[in-house]
C-alpha cells in the first residue's frame, strides 16, 4: 500500500448508534460520536447519558457558556475523570471541527473569550475508546450502526431520546427499531 493510500476512510463525525444486539450496559442504547478514528484506533463520547450533576457547576470556568439546565455527561467508560468539552463556534473554529461548527474546546483558548467565540458547549466526563482494528470489527459485526452527525445530536435538548430520534431520522427499518422496548419480553 503506498502512503498516499488510505487503508480505510475516517469515521470521524459520524454517531455510532448501539444496536439492539449490543447488550453492554456501557454501551446499552447509546449514540456515540466519533471524535477521532484512525488506524491507531478510535475515540469518541456518549451523547445521550447526561449525569444529575449541573455542569457550570462542576466546571466554573466554562459557566459562560453554560445553560444554568446543562448537565455534565458520561462520555463513556474509559478515564471517567478526563474531561472532554465540545463547542459550537460561532464562526469557524480555530481547530478541526467534528461536525458543522462543533469543536473540541480546549488547548490554547482564552477562557475569557470563550463566550465570545461560542455560543453552546457540553462537557463530557470520560469517553469510548477502540484499539486498531476494534471499531471496524464491531460495525462488521453490526454491534453498531453508522449515520451522520449533525449539530443538534451534539446538544439535544432531551438526550434520553436520542437513541431513538437518530434512528427514526435514518428511516426505512431502522424507525422499526426505533420504536422497540428496552425489554423485547414485556411487548
Amino acid at each position: 500500500m503506498s502512503a498516499e493510500e488510505p487503508s480505510a476512510e475516517s469515521l470521524a463525525g459520524q454517531l455510532l448508534i448501539a444496536a439492539p444486539s449490543l447488550l453492554d450496559p456501557n454501551f446499552f442504547r447509546t449514540v456515540v460520536l466519533l471524535l477521532e478514528h484512525q488506524e491507531e484506533g478510535a475515540v469518541g463520547v456518549v451523547l445521550n447519558r447526561p449525569s444529575e450533576q449541573p455542569a457550570h457547576e462542576a466546571i466554573p470556568d466554562l459557566a459562560g457558556v453554560l445553560d444554568d439546565t446543562e448537565m455534565l455527561h458520561q462520555g463513556g467508560p474509559v478515564q471517567p475523570e478526563a474531561v472532554i468539552a465540545l463547542g459550537e463556534y460561532r464562526d469557524p473554529p480555530p481547530a478541526s471541527p467534528i461536525v458543522g461548527r462543533v469543536a473540541l474546546l480546549g488547548g490554547d483558548l482564552d477562557l475569557n473569550e470563550l463566550g465570545s467565540l461560542v455560543d453552546r458547549a457540553r462537557i463530557f466526563l470520560g469517553y469510548a475508546g477502540w484499539g486498531p482494528g476494534q471499531l471496524e470489527a464491531e460495525i462488521a459485526e453490526e454491534a453498531w450502526i453508522l449515520e451522520p452527525a449533525e449539530p443538534a445530536d451534539v446538544f439535544s435538548t432531551d438526550p434520553t431520546l436520542l437513541w431513538r430520534d437518530v434512528l427514526d431520522r435514518k428511516g426505512g427499518r431502522y424507525r422499526l427499531l426505533a420504536r422497540m422496548p428496552e425489554d423485547p419480553s414485556l411487548n
